[in-house]
């Protein structure tokens, strides 16, 4: 489905692209905003304090109080999936990052790198006179071609940005990270390198450096925090602050949470909580070690969070400090919904005071990972709503006006790049030196910055043959499978009274479930969805990401 916005551009050719920004420069560097883009990885739905945490978040609640909220946003529910679709306003298969970029899986939809028919919001507001930087986690690359010697078309200066810092692969430590790159080149970390903490000083050291020779032009920052994937590293400092808070256990601290979101109008009275996952055990039965070991690890997953949180307080400080916060139109939002994955074997006692250091490498699971969700069911990976759900911040003092409000527009990831087009008046180009770019898939959300909210059209999702389509209030959910058929039977929920998914009404709405059906056959075959018949499963592949 073309959305109002491809129509208005498709009559735009490369060449006008091109000339826009050298011709309108000087209007547009006085009208646009200076945007911030910042993506969190792992993070779980509710894991910030507004929203009722035991984290303590005061530099991203601020943003939040200070801004609106969307609470029913989307992303693709794994990594690279949702940084392809995020900064190129696509599905993940029209980018080929379908799957992961550890492999490429031989079918278009899935060859684990950015193809050269789509551009990033860096490559087109760069033409508009913007400055483009970014700092993070990349994870856009194939993993054979992060290396010196390996071809870098899909590295961040490649694919738009002025200067980079950050590691290249989706996985790895904080202490000592794979890929860890400076500009073009790889670089070894100095001593008492801590990742989030590097980052941040380097998104900073860019920002002033931006202000003192560039002020004249607008600036695009893609901010990508690693924290809080897993491995559990932290800092002592800050998982002091932790240690002993989540001995309620996750049934109490579940329950509490999901009633601070309904006090607070952060979901509808009608949702219910989704049951515990039934092999996550009962808190109580737990014996006082176990408990002991079960809160170390939050603690530390928490400590990440909070250190991610400190250096969104540094963010904003600086664009204070320089008389920037006010016109800089900021995002917050989180790659997938909080991860079960489990990482190293069972604790003793005795390690509990080295986690968060280098080893032992572990992580939060599943027991954790269904608190992070609250309300949601299933994680990372799945598209049930655990999986794809994000909350969406998004701050602009000088455009948004009615702060600290809940926005029940539905959206997704690929609709950022279209609103950040439509607000910095770029144009989008849909041929680029010979190459066709495909049209946005992503539809235009500013309107809701002035207090309007539209009837979004369905909305479609498929990873490791987990499948979805929300259209409405209905959503059609289906689970994948590793051995054939791969595919399991569709579930319908009807997500005005239900957005946790706790009843499945297919039997009662057979003829909505195969319109649905119908409508997710249609977007795979037209977006390089399939074939789905165990691509993600090779034999020779381990990702473990």
């Amino acid at each position: 489905m073309k959305s109002i916005f491809n129509i208005l551009f498709s009559v735009f050719s490369v060449s006008v692209f091109l000339l826009n920004g050298c011709n309108n420069k000087d209007e547009r560097l006085v009208e646009n905003p200076n945007i911030v883009l910042i993506l969190v990885d792992d993070m779980g739905y509710s894991d910030l304090g507004f929203m009722g945490s035991e984290i303590e978040t005061p530099n991203i609640d601020r943003l939040a109080q200070n801004g609106i909220v969307y609470n029913q946003f989307y992303n693709t529910g794994r990594c690279c999936p949702t940084r392809a679709s995020l900064l190129t306003g696509l599905y993940q298969h029209k980018t080929g990052m379908g799957w992961m970029t550890v492999a490429d899986l031989g079918q278009p939809g899935y060859t684990g790198d950015l193809n050269k028919n789509c551009v990033t919001i860096a490559e087109v507001l760069k033409q508009n006179g913007y400055s483009t930087y970014a700092a993070g986690k990349w994870h856009l690359t194939k993993d054979k071609y992060m290396t010196e010697e390996g071809p870098k078309h899909n590295w961040p200066l490649q694919r738009g940005f002025d200067k980079y810092f950050g590691h290249l692969k989706g996985g790895g430590g904080y202490y000592v990270p794979g890929s860890l790159v400076s500009g073009n080149t790889i670089i070894e970390p100095e001593d008492d390198f801590y990742l989030t903490t590097n980052v941040t000083d380097s998104t900073v050291k860019y920002l002033n450096e931006h202000f003192q020779s560039h002020k004249e032009n607008p600036f695009f920052f893609y901010l990508s925090y690693y924290a809080p994937h897993r491995p559990l590293h932290a800092l002592e400092e800050d998982i002091a602050k932790y240690r002993g808070k989540f001995m309620e256990g996750w049934d109490k601290l579940r329950e509490k949470k999901y009633q601070f979101m309904l006090k607070y109008g952060l979901i509808d009275k009608s949702y219910p909580l989704s049951k515990k996952d039934p092999q996550i055990a009962e808190w109580e039965s737990l014996t006082d070690d176990e408990k002991k070991i079960w809160d170390a690890r939050m603690a530390v997953y928490a400590a990440q969070i909070d250190c991610m949180d400190q250096g969104v307080g540094k963010v904003i400080e600086t664009l204070e400090k320089n008389g920037e916060l006010e016109n800089t139109l900021i995002f917050f939002l989180t790659d997938n919904g909080g991860n079960a994955e489990v990482e190293g074997p069972e604790l003793t006692l005795e390690q509990l005071a080295m986690l968060g250091q280098e080893n032992p490498r572990q992580s939060y699971r599943k027991n954790w990972a269904s608190y992070s969700n609250v309300p949601f069911r299933k994680y990372k990976s799945y598209t049930h709503e655990g999986g794809i759900a994000t909350p969406l911040i998004v701050h602009w003092p000088n455009k948004i006006k009615e702060n600290n409000k809940v926005v029940k527009q539905i959206g997704h990831v690929i609709d950022i790049m279209p609103t950040i087009l439509d607000i910095t008046k770029s144009q989008y180009p849909f041929e680029v030196n010979g190459r066709v770019i495909h049209e946005l898939s992503g539809v235009n959300l500013s309107s809701n910055f002035e207090n309007k909210v539209f009837e979004r059209g369905p909305l479609f999702f498929e990873h490791n043959v987990n499948r979805a389509v929300r259209n409405g209030q209905w959503k059609l959910v289906s689970l994948g499978k590793k051995k054939q058929p791969y595919t399991s039977d569709w579930e319908l929920y009807d997500l005005s009274v239900d957005r946790t998914e706790t009843k499945n009404v297919i039997k009662k709405h057979p003829e909505i479930a195969k319109e649905l059906e119908s409508l997710w056959e249609e977007w795979a075959k037209n977006n390089n969805v399939y074939p789905l018949d165990g691509r993600n499963w090779p034999n020779k592949i381990k990702a473990g990401i």
